[in-house]
C-alpha cells in the first residue's frame, strides 16, 4: 500500500476534511487522522492502521472504552499513539454529556442520565457518585465515592455522608453505572439503597433517587417506587 502523501491530493484524509469538513470523512480517516504515521513498515500507512484497529475492535465506541495496555499489544500502536486515542475518546465522551453546573436545580431522573449517560456507559468497572444539594435540590458538589470491581462497588455510608456533612448538604442523588448494560437493580443495590436512606434520615439528609446507568437506558429507584 502507498503512503498516503503519495495518493492524489483530493484523496488525502488531511486535505479532503480541509475542503470538504470532517463530516465528509469515515470512521477509518478521521482515525487516520489521529494516528498520524502506520506501522514501522513503509508500505502501511496510517489508514490502513485505522482500519485494522476497526475491524479489531469492532467499532468506534469499542475502541475508546479499550485501555492503553490493550491497545499496545496491537500492531502499530505504542504508548503515544495510545495516548493519543484514549485522550480523543475521553473528550468525545465530555462534549456528549450535558454540562453539569454548580446551581443547577434537578428535576428529573431524566436529568440525571442525560449528563451521566455518555460518561458512565462503557466503564468497565462501577463507579459510584453522589450528587449533592442544597435544600432547593440545586447542585452543590459531585463526589465519586468509589470505583469497584467488574461486578461490584463497595460503598459505606461514611463514605457518602462525610462529604455531605463538610458541604453542609441537604439532599443527595445517587448514581452508579452497571458495566453489563443493563441498569436493572441487583439485590445489593436495592439493599445499599436502603442502608443510605436510612443512614440519611438519622443524618436529616434526603436521598432523593438512586439512578443506575446502562448503555441506552436507565432506572431511577424513585421513580419505581424502590426508594422505600
Amino acid at each position: 500500500m502507498s503512503r498516503i502523501k503519495d495518493w492524489p491530493v483530493a484523496d488525502r484524509p488531511r486535505e479532503k476534511l480541509l475542503q470538504f469538513g470532517p463530516a465528509a470523512l469515515g470512521d477509518s480517516e478521521l482515525l487516520a487522522l489521529i494516528l498520524r504515521t502506520g506501522h514501522s513498515s513503509p508500505r502501511t500507512s496510517a489508514l490502513d492502521l485505522a482500519r485494522q484497529l476497526l475491524h479489531r475492535c469492532g467499532s468506534l465506541r469499542a475502541l475508546a472504552s479499550t485501555t492503553a495496555a490493550e491497545l499496545c499489544v496491537l500492531p502499530g500502536i505504542g504508548p503515544a499513539k495510545a495516548a493519543d486515542l484514549l485522550a480523543v475518546g475521553e473528550l468525545a465522551r465530555r462534549l456528549a454529556a450535558t454540562p453539569l453546573r454548580h446551581g443547577e436545580r434537578f428535576t428529573s431522573s431524566a436529568e440525571v442520565f442525560a449528563h451521566f449517560h455518555e460518561r458512565l456507559r462503557d466503564r468497565r468497572k462501577e463507579v459510584f457518585l453522589t450528587l449533592l444539594l442544597d435544600s432547593k435540590n440545586r447542585l452543590l458538589r459531585e463526589v465519586q465515592v468509589s470505583e469497584g470491581s467488574l461486578n461490584a462497588s463497595i460503598v459505606h455510608p461514611r463514605e457518602v455522608f462525610t462529604p455531605v456533612v463538610r458541604e453542609s448538604a441537604a439532599a443527595v442523588l445517587l448514581v452508579h453505572n452497571h458495566p453489563s448494560g443493563d441498569p436493572t437493580p441487583s439485590r445489593e443495590d436495592l439493599e445499599l439503597t436502603g442502608r443510605l436512606r436510612e443512614a440519611g434520615e438519622l443524618m436529616g439528609v434526603r436521598v432523593l433517587d438512586h439512578v443506575i446507568i446502562g448503555s441506552g437506558c436507565y432506572v431511577s429507584l424513585a421513580d419505581r417506587g424502590l426508594l422505600g
